[in-house]
């Protein structure tokens, strides 16, 4: 953080100490997409979180929120806790996906079937994301969200707008100073599916790629989506 911001302690095990322990790739690293293109930087990104996204276009804004909520439970043993509604309200549940059934899709139409071995590898987990972020986004995922206070910004709070298109954009780290306020750090994934990036600030270069808190702010300029203070939302307490 900039100099006189400090990081407060997060307890091992949290959502906020996973998502600011993130992997990144080496600095400098440009933004890959789905297709192993680059993405051209045009001072979007400070920084690239080192996770495979796959060989699909799926997971582009909320698909990226929604990973890291899953991967924080999946990897911390709370994958009885993993659950995504899809934008026609349907629950899935990892649980359910795990234990052998599988989702079917016909029209407006989504029900489990099952028959299958019980699977709770990795690989069926990647599996089980592909299906949520083909029919999810965030427009579901804003309803799933519980609204939090711009105030009371935590690690883990999500900037969302659920639309055709919305976008969401999540806290990955929170540094304070008492007498100054608080500063955030933002990541994001896009349209067409991209690796997770860290977003510079262009509404102050100076503490750049961090974010003031400003409780006077109305709007909330990241480089690819404007926000309000009341966009802020939070994954409910399970």
């Amino acid at each position: 953080p900039p100099p006189g911001y400090r990081r407060r302690a997060l307890p091992d095990g949290s959502f906020g100490k996973y998502l600011r322990s993130l992997p990144l790739k080496p600095h400098g690293s440009p933004v890959l997409y789905y297709n192993g293109d680059e993405k051209p930087n045009n001072n979007i990104y400070s920084a690239v979180v080192a996770m495979d996204i796959g060989k699909y276009d799926l997971q582009q804004c909320a698909d990226a929120v929604m990973r890291l909520r899953a991967e924080y439970l999946y990897n911390s043993k709370q994958a009885d806790k993993i659950h995504f509604n899809f934008t026609s309200g349907f629950q899935a549940d990892y649980s359910k996906w795990a234990a052998g059934n599988r989702i079917t899709v016909n029209g407006n139409h989504v029900s489990w079937q099952g028959g299958r071995m019980a699977d709770h590898s990795y690989a069926s987990f990647r599996k089980y994301l592909e299906m949520v972020f083909s029919y999810a986004g965030t427009l579901s995922l804003s309803s799933e969200l519980q609204r939090a206070n711009y105030r009371d910004l935590q690690i883990g709070d999500v900037f969302i707008q659920g639309g055709s298109p919305g976008h969401a954009v999540i806290v990955v780290d929170v540094a304070e100073n008492s007498k100054l306020g608080k500063l955030y750090l933002l990541a994001q994934s896009y349209m067409p599916a991209q690796e997770t990036q860290i977003l510079n600030n262009p509404m102050n270069r100076n503490i750049n790629p961090w974010y003031e808190l400003d409780e006077t702010q109305t709007t909330i300029s990241t480089p690819q989506w404007d926000f309000t203070s009341s966009n802020v939302k939070r994954f409910p307490s399970e």
